[in-house]
């Protein structure tokens, strides 16, 4: 197999990984002796959840974070350039969606190094899937302003581009700010807009709900610490 930079998927939270990730990625896995993960504690447990005999302490890890230097991001790719094929584990879901590992993959661009997306789920595509919305014409904004004058102004931006472009409108917060959001939403948008919540995607907690903003209002659900995906349309 030739040397490549492998985007491997990992579970949303405290799923079986059969139900949510094939087979051929554990065949990959266990071909890679480099991985480059954000955390890694997190990148150990699932390398043995997916293979309870992997010789974790064979493995060479590269940790990619906010503080990680360009130099360093550089030099994970060394592996590649000897023979040796590098994996990267994002913390949940798909690498370089929403995640810092589209800088690597930025970088084996440019070095004309085989990049290979591994099957997985990704929250945001699988709640643009359950929403009802147009899957046609969307844009993912993750973090909205954490100031809430800010935000509300750029709720009414997101909501404007709805209705002049059809565009779904899908963004996430902090687990534990979501209840705020959530009403900045409904205080903000018009009451016919439609709202779809997408919290604790793939768990046995899955919660996934469409309705317009007057209808949440009476019946708003705590999304206090869940992961949620916010999606808005006509």
């Amino acid at each position: 197999m030739e040397a490549s930079l492998f985007l491997i998927p990992v579970t949303l939270g405290d799923t079986a990984i059969s139900r949510v990730l094939p087979d051929y990625n554990k065949t990959v896995i266990l071909s890679i002796k480099h991985f480059i993960v954000e955390n890694i504690r997190t990148a150990r447990r699932f390398l043995k959840q997916t293979e309870p005999s992997i010789d974790i302490d064979s493995l060479t890890f590269f940790t990619l974070n906010k503080h990680t230097s360009k130099e360093s991001v550089s030099e994970y790719l060394k592996p590649i350039e000897e023979g040796y094929s590098v994996g990267i584990i994002s913390e949940a879901g798909c690498p370089a969606i929403a995640d810092p590992g589209a800088d690597i993959v930025a970088i084996a661009q440019r070095k004309n190094i085989r990049v290979v997306p591994l099957v997985g789920p990704s929250s945001i595509l699988l709640a643009l899937m359950a929403s009802g919305f147009n899957g046609q014409c969307f844009a993912f904004h993750g973090y909205l302003p954490i100031d809430s004058e800010q935000r509300i102004k750029t709720l009414k931006m997101l909501e404007q581009r709805i209705y002049s472009e059809n565009q779904t409108q899908l963004f996430i917060e902090t687990p534990y700010r979501n209840n705020k959001l959530l009403d900045d939403i409904l205080k903000t948008c018009k009451p016919s807009t439609k709202l779809c919540i997408a919290a604790d995607i793939t768990l046995d907690s899955e919660y996934i709900k469409t309705l317009s903003v007057s209808e949440w209002k009476t019946r708003k659900p705590d999304l206090s610490k869940r992961p949620c995906i916010f999606a808005l349309y006509k």
